[in-house]
């Protein structure tokens, strides 16, 4: 039989590491959104895990299949560092004798090309001041430039790119309307990029494209963003969450 604990007790308790991702209250349905692990970022081919990636992922399904997570279903956005994200999520699973769904491919959840949207934004002007500083490499000279780049497309101010965002967030609106479906009433999780997650993200929350951009910036590889249905439209529950890589700084990574 259930009973209260006592105030000494509840003082004793032991407190977890971490907040749930789960809030009361929350509809059922959970879907989990994972931003991939660390790529290849300044390597000839940036899409596929870099080895702290693949660590990153590891530790994620750990943390996954420990905690009770159980997927009706997972879907990938269809890129190689998608899938192996997967792959790593996949093996702390089997590890733990616990079943994890095959994924299913949808390339609604597919990254827009950045590497487009990047070099059109630097073939613009390539003497624009916040482009000349780029060329340095320090973190902080990049992240201008990836922010200044990102607001010019959200803008229609780049030619030339394969996608606009306008047809970006329409493809990601669709994808996150056929999750609820996908799930039932389990959890479903998805492997996919950081500017899917934040668009998903801008329209749950009702934000402007600066904030997107933001949000987009903001996303670390292989945090947690969970979403629930809820009045035919995803809301919110937690944003860019690592529990699995607590107390590990080190693997805390932004590309």
């Amino acid at each position: 039989m259930w009973r209260p604990l006592s105030p000494d007790a509840r003082r004793d308790a032991p407190t977890p590491p971490f907040p749930a991702l789960h809030t009361t209250g929350a509809p059922a349905v959970s879907l989990l959104l994972v931003r991939h692990g660390q790529a290849s970022f300044g390597a000839d081919d940036y899409d596929r895990l870099s080895e702290r990636g693949w660590d990153q992922c590891r530790r994620l399904g750990d943390w996954l299949v420990r905690g009770g997570h159980r997927f009706r279903t997972v879907v990938v956005g269809g890129m190689r560092r998608h899938r192996e994200t997967a792959e790593a999520v996949a093996e702390a699973f089997a590890a733990q004798g616990a079943p994890l769904p095959t994924p299913v491919v949808d390339a609604g959840f597919a990254e827009f090309d950045h590497q487009a949207v990047f070099q059109a934004y630097l073939d613009r002007d390539p003497d624009d001041p916040i482009a000349v500083a780029s060329r340095s490499g320090d973190p902080r000279d990049v992240g201008a430039m990836l922010r200044a780049a990102l607001l010019a497309w959200a803008r229609d101010e780049l030619s030339g790119v394969p996608e606009s965002w306008a047809a970006f967030g329409q493809r990601v609106q669709a994808a996150g309307e056929r999750l609820e479906a996908l799930a039932g009433d389990d959890e479903a999780l998805v492997l996919t990029s950081g500017g899917v997650i934040s668009r998903l993200a801008q329209h749950a929350l009702e934000v402007p494209i600066e904030r997107a951009v933001e949000l987009n910036l903001s996303l670390r590889n292989s945090a947690l963003s969970e979403f629930h249905p809820h009045g035919g439209r995803l809301r919110m529950g937690s944003w860019n969450a690592l529990p699995h890589l607590h107390g590990e700084r080190a693997l805390w990574t932004y590309y």
